[in-house]
């Protein structure tokens, strides 16, 4: 039908395909993530703290289980960890991070993660269509849901007193 379009809204679109994600089996995500990647995939995230050594979390439509996680997200070719990491925090809550501390690699399969701390400066908003909130956590306060992987590297980072290691 000539004239005929489609308007999409992005937003509603993540959060379907955010709901097809995580009822998929494991291996099929891992699979479909992975299969335009011919030898592996590489991402950074980090724990951000704010002034008062609040962890900042992500609900992302495309994780599985609870969705609440670190920032972060896949390298671009060329693009250097660090730069992905502080790249992907700005594009996904608006805000800059300062004080950047390498704190490992870890591997999965085929895929890499490298995991930072920092500290936080301006006002974090959700500013990407995958986000679907975010918020501040004290240490002893995460969600329920998020994944003990998550949890592991928060508390590592993180001591009691909500100053970073």
């Amino acid at each position: 039908m000539a004239g005929l379009f489609f308007v999409y809204d992005y937003g509603m679109l993540f959060s379907l395909l955010g709901k097809v994600w995580k009822k998929m089996p494991r291996g099929m995500r891992i699979f479909a993530a992975r299969s335009i990647q011919v030898n592996f995939t590489a991402s950074a995230g980090g724990i951000i703290t704010n002034e008062q050594g609040r962890v900042l979390l992500l609900n992302h439509f495309l994780r599985p289980d609870s969705g609440w996680g670190i920032p972060g997200g896949f390298l671009n070719a060329g693009e250097q960890p660090e730069e992905a990491f502080r790249r992907e925090v700005c594009e996904e809550t608006g805000i800059n991070v300062e004080d950047v501390s390498f704190l490992r690699v870890r591997t999965t399969g085929r895929h890499m993660e490298f995991i930072y701390s920092a500290r936080a400066v301006g006002n974090a908003e959700v500013m990407s269509s995958e986000i679907s909130e975010l918020a501040w956590f004290d240490i002893d306060k995460l969600p329920e849901e998020i994944s003990g992987d998550q949890l592991d590297l928060i508390r590592k980072a993180v001591n009691k007193s909500g100053e970073r290691t």
